[in-house]
């Protein structure tokens, strides 16, 4: 005894699932470069933004730390970044400890930006514990590594410790320059 088949026009056998169709598949990598298309530049904005929120603390804290290196050793300020940075437990005038390391040794890169801070006008009278004389001054940069990419606006401030920002991303040659630029608020 065989079974009966149903036949007519209405009856339609099922086919094997065989996975998804070619038009199927092409219809989700279309729909997921298109929210990628969205939120890629989003991304990229928002990281610009966080790398130049840290450049503008990270240029706040060199600020602070030439201020308590300056009341700390009576030398003036630091001759160089390097001199703020340290490791160890023992803090000296040449190697005060208050910076971290990243940003006080070469390339002095931190966050997308490369820091730099220049020594400006005479040195001071050098204390007899320290090996290099401080100054009366100086001009902190912050430069974006690749300007657009990891950062638009550069970032530098002096010993009266308010920040300017420069929205080309150039970096202030002079402390009269950098006065010249927009405060940070």
């Amino acid at each position: 005894m065989t079974p009966r088949r149903q036949s007519g026009p209405y009856y339609c056998q099922p086919r094997p699932s065989r996975g998804f169709s070619l038009i199927e598949l092409l219809v989700v990598v279309a729909i997921i470069l298109i929210i990628a298309s969205i939120a890629i530049p989003q991304l990229v904005r928002a990281r610009m933004a966080a790398n130049e929120g840290a450049a503008g603390e990270t240029v706040r804290s060199i600020t602070t730390a030439s201020m308590a290196y300056s009341s700390t050793w009576g030398n003036g300020f630091p001759a160089t970044l390097g001199t703020l940075g340290g490791t160890g437990a023992g803090a000296t005038c040449d190697l005060a400890n208050l910076m971290d390391p990243i940003v006080t040794t070469a390339p002095n890169r931190k966050s997308g930006y490369t820091f730099g801070y220049l020594a400006v006008g005479p040195p001071v009278a050098l204390p007899a514990d320290c090996g290099n004389a401080g100054t009366n001054s100086y001009l902190i940069t912050a430069i974006p590594i690749l300007v657009g990419f990891s950062g638009i606006r550069s970032f530098c401030a002096d010993e009266a410790g308010t920040i300017h920002y420069d929205l080309s991303g150039a970096k202030p040659t002079t402390q009269s320059a950098c006065e010249s630029l927009p405060t940070l608020q």
